[in-house]
C-alpha cells in the first residue's frame, strides 16, 4: 500500500523527515518496506531554469535554425534552436549542460555541441520536452514579467513527495489510509511533543434541494451492514485539477475524471470505498441491495460478462444488477464523460460475502481490499459528505437530496476490560497510567471509566483486530515502543523432557542421510486441486475442501504428497533438469467418510508422510562408466537404507505387493500390522498427465507410524563377533510363483541359531528349463557369535534349510 509524505501532512502540523517517518511506522506495526520519489513532472526539471533571449539572428548554415544568446541569470549562453517562433526578448525554459530531459519513455541527456558549425551550450524547450504538454509546434514563451534564473521546477510549481510501500498486514485494515496512517503517527509523536491532527471539517454539509431523492432497499441484512448515499445533479464532467491528479498519480493511479478521482481520493483518504452511479440509469429510482438467482448473467465495468452466483452481494436498480457490491461496477451503471447526474454510494458490507465473491470472480480491487478485510460502518456518512462537498467544488453542481442513510443494526463498540497488573505482567515493565491512558485516546480507545485496578474500555468497530485484553496491551506497547523495554538481568526457567522419539531429531537425521546420498528437499503447497482426485463422473468425499478457495487449483488439501512431487519432477524437466532425487516432509488431509460426527477431531485425518522421488539417471555416463538409469531396486536400496538408519531392517518387516492405485509395480513393507512405506514406480498415465515422458519412481514413509514404532523400538549395541562367518551357495528350481521371501522366511525358520543372512545372487527363467519352472541360486550366510563353526556343524545346518525348502516350497536342490 502507497501513502504519501505530503498527503499525511493535510492531517498532521508536524512531521519528521521521511527516513525517520518511516522508522518510526516500521517500530508501531506499519512496517514500511520501501520508500520513492515522486515527482509530478519525471525528472522534476532539475537544470532547467527561466532564461531571457537576448538575440536571435538566422544561423549562417542552416536555413530552419537560428543562433540565439541566452541570460540565465548566471551565463549567457550560445544556444542554436530550430523552434519558429523564438525571438529577441522572451522570456523561455533553458535547459543547460547536463540537464537530463524525459520526453515520453525517451530520455535525453545534453551536451556542449556543434550544430552546422555553431557551438550550442543548452536547449530552449518546447512543452512536450519539458515534459508539462504535448505541444511541439514552438518553444514555450513564458510570462515576461517572470525573473531570470528562476528554476523551472519553481515556475511551473513541481511537485515533489516520497511515497512509501507499507506491507500492511491483515489485521491492520485502519491503517489502509493516509487518515488512518496520520492517527497512529500523531498518537506516536504526541508522547514526545506537541502535535495535532485533523479530518477535514464536514460541518458546513448541506444539501441545495430535495429534487432528486432516491430510495434504498436492504433485502439482504446479514451482508450489507449500512448502506448510504446522495445524489448530485448537473454536474460537469472533465478532469481534476492538478493538486488532485498529483494526489493520485503519487500513490500509483491514474486520473480518469473529477467524480471518479474525488470518490478514489476519499478512498485512500478515510479509507471507505464509494461508488457512483449515474443517476438516470438508476431504473424506478430506486437503489436494491439484494443477491440475484444463481446463473444470472452481469457485464462488469472491464466489459466482461460474469456469471453469477446466488451469494454474490448486488446494488440493483428495479430491473436489473448495476454492480457487485464492494468488488466491481458495471459497464452501464457508471460515471461517463455524459453523465449529468450522480447517485454517491457509502457502504460497508459483511467482510466474508465480500471476499468471497472476489475469490469466486478473481477479482482484486481497492474496494474489496478493505471491505473483506473490515472497513469502519461509522464513517460511511462522513465519507459521503467529504466526496459529495468535493464534487460540488469540482463538478458544479448542486447536492440534490439528503442523505439517505440505512443502519438496520447499528454495530456497536467492543467492550474490553483492561487490568493494569495484566498490562504490566504482560509487557514485563510498569508504564505510568497517565501515558497508558493517553496512549488509547489517541488511538480513538475510549477510557469509559478508571478503577485502581484497572481500565473499562469501548474499541471503536473499525479496530477489529482489538477485542481483548491482550490486543489493547499491543496496541498501547506498539506506541509506547517495544524498544523501551529492557531486557530483564535474571534468566528464568523451567526443566523440561523431551518425547521419545525427539521427532525434530528424527526428521533432521532422515533429511541429513538423504541429502548424502544425492536428494534434493522440495516443498509443496498443501493446497491442490481437487481434479487430481476426481473426475467430472466420481467425486471424492474424503477430500477435505477450502470454502474460501483461492482458484480451482488451490480448491483442497492434499491427500497425497505424490502430485506436489510430480509437478515439481515436471518442472525441472521442462527446464533441462531431467535427472532429479527429491525427498519432502509433509502433511496429507482426509475426511474419514465412516465416521457420522460433527466432531473435527474424530472427522478430519491429518498425517505425516515422507516422499521420495527419483527419475531419469542414477549415474551419470563418462569416458570409464556407462550412464544407468533410475529404476525399482535402486529407490529399493534407498529406502531399506533409511529404514535401517533407525534399526528397521527390512528383513523384520512384513513384505506384500503394494495395491496403491497409483503405482503400477512395487512392494509395501509393514509391522504389527502398521504401514511403514509403499514404493514403486508411478503409473505412465499418471506421469503423462504431468507432460512428463520418463519414468519416475516413488515412495511414501508413513512417518507418524514409524515414529510410533521407533518410540517402542530400543536399538541395542553388541560387540562385533570375533569369529568368522561362512557363506554356502545352494542353488534349486522352483515354480514361477514361489517369491524369494518365500524361501528367505522358510530358511531362517529352520535355521535359528546359525543363519544370519539370505541373498539372491542368479536367477534363470528360460527353454533350458521345465515350462513354469524358474532357477534360482541363494547364498546364506552363517555364522557362531562364541565358536568358530565347524564342517559338521555347516554341513547339519544347509541340510536342515535344504530340507525346509523342500518340503515347504516344493524346491528341487540342484547338486
Amino acid at each position: 500500500m502507497k501513502i504519501s509524505y505530503n498527503w499525511l501532512k493535510d492531517y498532521i502540523d508536524y512531521l519528521p523527515e521521511p527516513e525517520e517517518c518511516a522508522k518510526i511506522l516500521t517500530d508501531i506495526g506499519l512496517e514500511v518496506e520501501g520508500f520513492e520519489k515522486f515527482e509530478s513532472v519525471k525528472g522534476g526539471l532539475e537544470g532547467v531554469v527561466v532564461g531571457q533571449v537576448l538575440s536571435c539572428k538566422p544561423h549562417p548554415n542552416a536555413d530552419n535554425l537560428s543562433v540565439t544568446t541566452v541570460n540565465t541569470g548566471t551565463e549567457v549562453l550560445p544556444i542554436v534552436c530550430g523552434a519558429p517562433n523564438v525571438a529577441t526578448g522572451q522570456k523561455v525554459a533553458v535547459a543547460v549542460v547536463g540537464t537530463t530531459l524525459y520526453m515520453g519513455d525517451e530520455e535525453l541527456k545534453l551536451k556542449k555541441v556543434k550544430i552546422r558549425g555553431e557551438v550550442s551550450e543548452g536547449m530552449i524547450c518546447a512543452e512536450d520536452e519539458l515534459g508539462i504538454g504535448t505541444d511541439h509546434e514552438g518553444i514555450l514563451v513564458l510570462d515576461p514579467k517572470t525573473e531570470i534564473g528562476t528554476p523551472a521546477s519553481e515556475y511551473f510549481k513541481i511537485e515533489k513527495d516520497v511515497v512509501f510501500e507499507i506491507g500492511l498486514t491483515p489485521n491492520r485494515i485502519d491503517g489502509a489510509s493516509h487518515y488512518g496512517v496520520a492517527r497512529d503517527l500523531a498518537a506516536f509523536l504526541k508522547q514526545h511533543r506537541e502535535v495535532n491532527l485533523a479530518i477535514p471539517d464536514v460541518n458546513t454539509f448541506k444539501p441545495d434541494n430535495n429534487k432528486n431523492p432516491y430510495q434504498v432497499i436492504i433485502e439482504n441484512k446479514e451482508a450489507c451492514i449500512r448502506y448510504s448515499g446522495i445524489t448530485i445533479s448537473n454536474v460537469a464532467i472533465k478532469e481534476s485539477p492538478e493538486w488532485l491528479q498529483n494526489k493520485l498519480k503519487a500513490i500509483g493511479l491514474k486520473p480518469i475524471n473529477n467524480v471518479v478521482d474525488i470518490t478514489n481520493f476519499v478512498l485512500h483518504e478515510t479509507g471507505q470505498p464509494l461508488h457512483g452511479f449515474d443517476a438516470d440509469k438508476i431504473a424506478g429510482k430506486k437503489v436494491i441491495i439484494k443477491t440475484l438467482a444463481e446463473g444470472t448473467k452481469f457485464v462488469s465495468l472491464d466489459e466482461k460478462e460474469r456469471i453469477l452466483s446466488s451469494e454474490d452481494l448486488m446494488i440493483c436498480s428495479e430491473k436489473e444488477g448495476m454492480c457487485i457490491a464492494g468488488v466491481f461496477g458495471g459497464i452501464d451503471s457508471g460515471v461517463k464523460n455524459s453523465t449529468k447526474n450522480i447517485f454517491l454510494e457509502s457502504a460497508c458490507f459483511h467482510p466474508v460475502y465480500v471476499r468471497k465473491t472476489s475469490k469466486r470472480h478473481l477479482l482484486n480491487t481497492d474496494s474489496s481490499f478493505r471491505f473483506e478485510r473490515g472497513s469502519d460502518p461509522n464513517i460511511t456518512v462522513y465519507a459521503l459528505k467529504r466526496a459529495a462537498m468535493l464534487i460540488k467544488e469540482l463538478a458544479g453542481g448542486e447536492i440534490s437530496s439528503e442523505i439517505v442513510d440505512v443502519y438496520p443494526d447499528p454495530v456497536a463498540d467492543f467492550d474490553v476490560n483492561l487490568s493494569y497488573e495484566y498490562l504490566n505482567t504482560l509487557i514485563g515493565k510498569e508504564i505510568e497510567r497517565e501515558k497508558v491512558k493517553s496512549i488509547l485516546e489517541n488511538l480513538d480507545i475510549k477510557v469509559v471509566s478508571e478503577t485502581k485496578e484497572g481500565l473499562e474500555l469501548k474499541v471503536p468497530p473499525y479496530r477489529v483486530d482489538v477485542q481483548r485484553p491482550a490486543d489493547v496491551v499491543e496496541e498501547v506497547l506498539r506506541i509506547y515502543g517495544y524498544n523501551n523495554i529492557s531486557f530483564p538481568d535474571g534468566v528464568r526457567s523451567n526443566l523440561s523432557y523431551s518425547q521419545k522419539p525427539d521427532i525434530e531429531k528424527v526428521n533432521h537425521l532422515s533429511a541429513e542421510l538423504l541429502s548424502n546420498i544425492g536428494f534434493n528437499e522440495i516443498m509443496s503447497n498443501s493446497l491442490t486441486k481437487s481434479s487430481y482426485y476426481e473426475t467430472a463422473e466420481s467425486k471424492d468425499e474424503s477430500l477435505v475442501r477450502i470454502l474460501n478457495p483461492l482458484s480451482n487449483d488451490l480448491n483442497c488439501m492434499r491427500k497425497t504428497l505424490l502430485f506436489g512431487g510430480l509437478e515439481a519432477v515436471s518442472y525441472n524437466i521442462n527446464r533441462k533438469n531431467s535427472s532429479l532425487r527429491f525427498f519432502e516432509f509433509g502433511n496429507t488431509y482426509s475426511i474419514n467418510t465412516k465416521v457420522q460426527s460433527n466432531d473435527p477431531h474424530k472427522k478430519y485425518f491429518e498425517e505425516k508422510h515422507l516422499a521420495l522421488f527419483q527419475t531419469g539417471s542414477n549415474l551419470s555416463g563418462n569416458w570409464k562408466t556407462k550412464e544407468t538409469d533410475s529404476d525399482f531396486f535402486q529407490l529399493k536400496s534407498y529406502v531399506e537404507l533409511l529404514l535401517k538408519r533407525f534399526n528397521l531392517q527390512a528383513v523384520d518387516l512384513v513384505q506384500n505387493e503394494t495395491d496403491n492405485a497409483e503405482l503400477s509395480q512395487g512392494l509395501k513393507y509393514s509391522k504389527n500390522n502398521k504401514l511403514l512405506v509403499e514404493f514403486g514406480k508411478v503409473k505412465d498415465d499418471l506421469v503423462r498427465k504431468f507432460e512428463i515422458e520418463q519414468e519416475v519412481f516413488y515412495a511414501d514413509f508413513h512417518w507418524n507410524n514409524i515414529l510410533r514404532i521407533l518410540g517402542t523400538h530400543k536399538t541395542q549395541f553388541v560387540p562385533l563377533t570375533k569369529f568368522p562367518e561362512v557363506r554356502r551357495d545352494l542353488s534349486m528350481i522352483l515354480d514361477q510363483s514361489v517369491k524369494f521371501e518365500d524361501l528367505r522366511q522358510s530358511a531362517l525358520k529352520s535355521e535359528r541359531k546359525l543363519l544370519r543372512k539370505v541373498d539372491i545372487f542368479d536367477v534363470y527363467d528360460g527353454d533350458k528349463i521345465e515350462k513354469g519352472k524358474k532357477s534360482y541360486a541363494l547364498s546364506f550366510i552363517l555364522q557362531d557369535e562364541y565358536n568358530t563353526l565347524t564342517d559338521k556343524q555347516i554341513d547339519k545346518a544347509m541340510k536342515n534349510i535344504a530340507n525346509s525348502l523342500e518340503r515347504e516350497l516344493g524346491a528341487q536342490i540342484r547338486v
